[in-house]
């Protein structure tokens, strides 16, 4: 894995800043909604494909009948606590929720790509969370949701308000957070080191809503727009 992620930084840095078509084809007049639905749909997709890989009550869940077992597991919560550990909720829902948020930034025109006081940043954010909380909404419940893809939520103590609560609150945030990290510690840092591995670093560890919509996008974890991993003065 090491190695792949240093054969990776030794690519040519022009192949790490091909703009993505979707974001070529927004709409300059608003939002490019079926852009942003094309890339959520991938994010759910990696999302899930990483449950089956590395979850065994997952995998247990997958057979049965689809219908019946879907209908059964879709409910409204009964309480705020699932069964999940809190790190799952309260730090893994806001990332995944932030990759969502992040997801519509992209294709949104205009979204200001560094953290301001101005209006257009935090409406553009607030958007973004919005859109989170229709992720959200989709991964708890929708035709590619926990509970169809793992029955999540057949035992009425495996769902709960956390997760549709803490997604777009914490996604929120976290994208405030990250842009800060990003523009005054990540960029001060990337100014005064060569090494591509520790940019690279850097961007995956301060930035993991932004690296997951990355990968699950197709573009390499650390992008940046406009600003290559290899180093400039």
């Amino acid at each position: 894995m090491v190695g792949a992620f240093v054969c990776a930084l030794a690519a040519p840095s022009a192949a790490q800043n091909i703009p993505r078509a979707s974001s070529v084809a927004a709409d300059a007049e608003g939002a490019n909604i079926l852009g942003a639905f094309v890339d959520s749909l991938k994010l759910v997709l990696f999302e899930h494909g990483l449950r089956i890989a590395f979850q065994e009550k997952t995998r247990r869940e997958l057979d049965g009948p689809f219908w019946s077992d879907y209908t059964r597991s879709v409910r409204i919560p009964r309480q705020w606590e699932d069964t999940d550990n809190w790190w799952v909720n309260y730090i893994g829902h806001p990332i995944h929720g932030a990759a969502a948020g992040y997801i519509w930034i992209d294709h949104e025109p205009g979204a200001p790509a560094n953290i301001s006081l101005r209006r257009s940043y935090w409406g553009s954010r607030s958007r973004a969370a919005a859109w989170s909380a229709v992720y959200s909404l989709q991964f708890e419940f929708g035709p590619l949701s926990e509970a169809a893809i793992g029955n999540v939520g057949m035992r009425p103590d495996t769902t709960g308000w956390v997760d549709h609560v803490v997604t777009p609150v914490g996604a929120f945030g976290l994208i405030v957070a990250e842009d800060a990290l990003d523009r005054f510690f990540v960029k001060w840092v990337e100014e005064r080191t060569p090494n591509r591995v520790w940019r690279a670093a850097l961007r995956l560890i301060f930035n993991p809503g932004r690296t997951l919509s990355n990968a699950a996008t197709g573009r390499l974890p650390w992008y940046r727009d406009g600003r290559p991993i290899s180093w400039r003065r």
